[in-house]
């Protein structure tokens, strides 16, 4: 069983922020930022590409919703989102879950860097996924 499956079974113990009959939102241990807050459905899912399309829209209405009164509640200037899918991507936990981290200044813990690639050629690539 994973530790998310874990968490909504009552075995393990979280920092529930939100419930109901098919998500759970809580504040993630690591706390990469303050109020950082994980929200996964309650039923197993290995991530986004793999969940049903009817808790997938629950889930990210219910992740706006969460987002929205986290920055009410604590004047956050902005915030990160995501869901990293499969090992290369930094998944760890194979169970769908969205990161909500809060930015409060350019100074906090977190920080996402996207590098120019040079070697891009984007008729090439729309080619393949036109295919």
């Amino acid at each position: 069983m994973c530790i998310f499956c874990d968490i909504v079974n009552k075995k393990i113990p979280c920092f529930n922020i939100y419930e109901d009959d098919k998500v759970l939102a809580f504040l993630d241990i690591s706390q990469t930022t303050p109020y950082h807050t994980l929200v996964i459905p309650k039923q197993h899912y290995t991530n986004l590409l793999e969940c049903d399309d009817e808790i997938l829209a629950h889930l990210i209405k219910k992740v706006k919703e969460i987002a929205i009164k986290i920055q009410e509640k604590t004047n956050c200037k902005g915030f990160n989102i995501l869901s990293n899918i499969n090992e290369i991507a930094g998944q760890s936990v194979f169970h769908i879950h969205f990161h909500i981290i809060p930015r409060f200044d350019q100074n906090d813990t977190f920080s996402i860097q996207f590098n120019e690639n040079k070697d891009t050629n984007l008729e090439e690539r729309l080619q393949v996924l036109l295919k």
